[in-house]
């Protein structure tokens, strides 16, 4: 009796855990449903998809082994790979990937990604049915070149596979039951998130890749500290709180630099910082004001201070890491108030104020604003700033409630996936903030081709019709920035941006 206590005892001092901050709660555990940037990256490590965004931004196998495309290009086959278990000990099969798939696709769903699949989309879904004991297959009414892309995207949750019991008998959400790595624990509202290491996970073989390749779990706990202060978070891992500080802001660096107990892991991503136009605004539905603004800023310089000259600036919505950054759409857009002022004088305005929204979550959209507003003053323009928190930001930038604001748009590793985010149809979707018709059509084209030459020549004519009708100025792409102790190992950056604790030694043992 006294050896079983004593195994017991030492069991439980000998656990391991990787303590990282979140600078905000996540926003449910329902994959790709109610979500930000910090929701995807939690559940990233806990449910998995068919597919995976590797760092190039390919599409390598995950829960499938493989996929094969019927030669009209509507109907994918996927054949599940073996001996791959859920959280609770269920093995994989083809009937739990048709109810996810199925679910996301619902019509009361909020999945992120359903639009892909509507009437706007890449493609409607006509069937998702069970192929024999390891295979399921996808039909869709037309080709899209697209559909593996977006069924890897971060941002839809991965399209991760769930086990049913992820939910009720009424079909109302509990949490999420997945194959990942690491499997749900606790989360409590506002402080943190723990996720178990799931012994019985099947990694990949080889090294991690992006959102997929080879998985180890080497902790037995993810602890994901809710810190929205960045001074907060800082002293945290000074005082060896925090293993991990992913995500920190430029500003937050100087505690922290030329200490031998702190490391940095430094990745350029391809998120982008813009500042978008609601062009039916009475003022900006004027591309002159749109113009002026965009020649009055020096983005350089902007980039530089308000990022402490950690991010690349960029006039494009291709963002500067990407393989389809182009010499053709790589220059900045150059200051010129002169012509600025022109443009004001053109449109007739006559000082009515421009309200321009930020928010205090992410310092280099704030000091953005701060930026702007200052040189637009320089060519006559009356900028006023609003400073909301984000939540309240996600929703006036969801129903297209504003004239302009700094907004942050989360990596996206392939440009027609950027773009979609900012062309559309405003009726259908307000978040659009690009509504040309001819650039719609574009868009459509560089979804529904695979030659990469030839998308390359869409995405430049596209960057040059942006540049023309400035629906929005893109400013810079940030870099990810991780601030750990010196004793973590095996923590590594990426262009996707999200943080990835699989693979990561926190370099000792924590008593609970």
């Amino acid at each position: 009796m006294l050896l079983a206590l004593l195994s017991i005892v030492t069991t439980a001092s000998a656990e391991t855990v990787l303590r990282s901050r979140l600078n905000s709660d996540i926003a449910s555990t329902d994959p790709g449903m109610k979500r930000d940037e910090n929701t995807d990256a939690v559940l990233l490590h806990v449910v998995e998809g068919l597919v995976a965004s590797r760092e190039d931004g390919t599409v390598a196998p995950m829960l499938a082994s493989g996929w094969t495309v019927t030669p009209d290009g509507l109907t994918y086959r996927f054949t599940l790979r073996q001996g791959v278990r859920f959280h609770n000990g269920a093995p994989l099969t083809p009937a739990d990937v048709v109810w996810s798939l199925q679910r996301y696709l619902a019509p009361d769903s909020h999945w992120r990604c359903k639009s892909e699949f509507g009437p706007h989309g890449i493609a409607r879904v006509l069937a998702v049915q069970a192929a024999g004991a390891d295979g399921v297959t996808v039909t869709l009414d037309r080709p899209a070149p697209m559909f593996l892309r977006i069924l890897a995207r971060s941002d839809c949750g991965g399209t991760g596979i769930l086990h049913p019991s992820s939910v009720d008998a009424g079909g109302h959400w509990i949490a999420p039951v997945g194959t990942g790595p690491f499997r749900f624990s606790q989360w409590r509202r506002n402080q943190f998130i723990d996720l178990l290491r799931f012994p019985g996970y099947r990694s990949l073989p080889g090294a991690r890749d992006g959102n997929g390749g080879g998985k180890h779990a080497l902790v037995d706990r993810l602890h994901f500290e809710v810190i929205p202060d960045g001074s907060s978070a800082t002293a945290a891992l000074l005082r060896d709180s925090l293993d991990i500080l992913d995500n920190l802001a430029p500003n937050e660096l100087g505690g922290l630099t030329g200490r031998t107990d702190i490391r940095f892991s430094i990745a350029p991503t391809m998120d982008l910082y813009a500042l978008l136009f609601q062009t039916r605004d009475p003022v900006l539905s004027d591309p002159r004001i749109r113009q002026a603004i965009a020649l009055s800023l020096d983005v350089r310089a902007l980039t530089r201070v308000a990022t402490h000259g950690t991010a690349t600036p960029n006039s494009s919505f291709i963002p500067a890491a990407s393989p389809y950054f182009s010499a053709a759409v790589q220059p900045v857009i150059r200051q010129d108030l002169a012509r600025a002022r022109a443009l004001v004088r053109e449109s007739g305005y006559r000082g009515a104020p421009i309200e321009l929204l930020t928010n205090r979550r992410y310092p280099q959209a704030f000091d953005s604003a701060i930026i702007i507003q200052a040189m637009a003053r320089e060519i006559g323009l009356r900028m006023e700033i609003v400073t909301l928190d984000w939540a309240t930001q996600l929703a006036r930038y969801a129903h297209g409630d504003y004239q302009a604001m700094v907004f942050l748009y989360s990596s996206r590793l392939d440009p027609a996936l950027i773009l979609d985010s900012l062309l559309g149809d405003k009726k259908a979707d307000p978040r659009r903030v690009w509504d040309e018709p001819e650039a719609i059509s574009l868009l459509e084209q560089s979804m529904s081709v695979d030659d990469r030459e030839a998308r390359q020549h869409i995405f430049d004519a596209l960057d040059r019709q942006f540049r023309e009708d400035v629906p929005a100025v893109v400013l810079f792409n940030t870099s990810r920035i991780a601030a750990m102790r010196a004793r973590v190992s095996g923590y590594q950056g990426w262009a996707g941006g999200l943080q990835r604790l699989w693979d990561v030694d926190p370099g000792r043992r924590i008593d609970p």
